[in-house]
């Protein structure tokens, strides 16, 4: 089934200690069905790398590995800017991050389940009515 790809879920992934069953029922899923992302998401998911890099998580080779991985994977990124107004709302009424906001808008608009491992995203999400990609 396709979803909405949070960053967090993504990464695990890349992390030994935060891969999971439930991680590797999302990956077997995308890469079936294809996720669709916000155009923050790229961006973030860089900042991810670079940090755990700099944090001498990973290397700059793994780096390099993980990214041209990623960017083989079925993952869209949607073009349609919501309003500004829009995400300051969603963001206001759920205590969320603008960012946070920017994925719960998208699985909203597409009607599609959200993958993600942030509490407060999910929170945001159950309390919006938006199903949660379960694997």
């Amino acid at each position: 089934m396709r979803c909405v790809l949070d960053c967090s879920s993504a990464v695990a992934w890349y992390f030994d200690d935060e891969a999971s069953q439930n991680s590797e029922r999302l990956l077997a899923a995308i890469l079936k069905d294809g996720a669709v992302v916000p155009c923050l998401w790229r961006t973030e998911f860089v900042n991810v790398l670079v940090t755990a890099e700099r944090r001498r998580r990973i290397t700059a080779v793994k780096r390099r590995e993980i990214l041209r991985d990623a960017e083989s994977l079925p993952i869209s990124v949607d073009q349609t800017a919501p309003s500004l107004a829009h995400l300051a709302d969603l963001a206001t009424e759920y205590r969320l991050t603008a960012y946070d906001a920017a994925y719960l808008e998208l699985a909203q608009r597409l009607a599609l389940p959200l993958a993600t491992r942030d509490r407060d995203l999910i929170k945001a999400a159950k309390a919006g009515g938006i199903r949660l990609f379960c694997g």
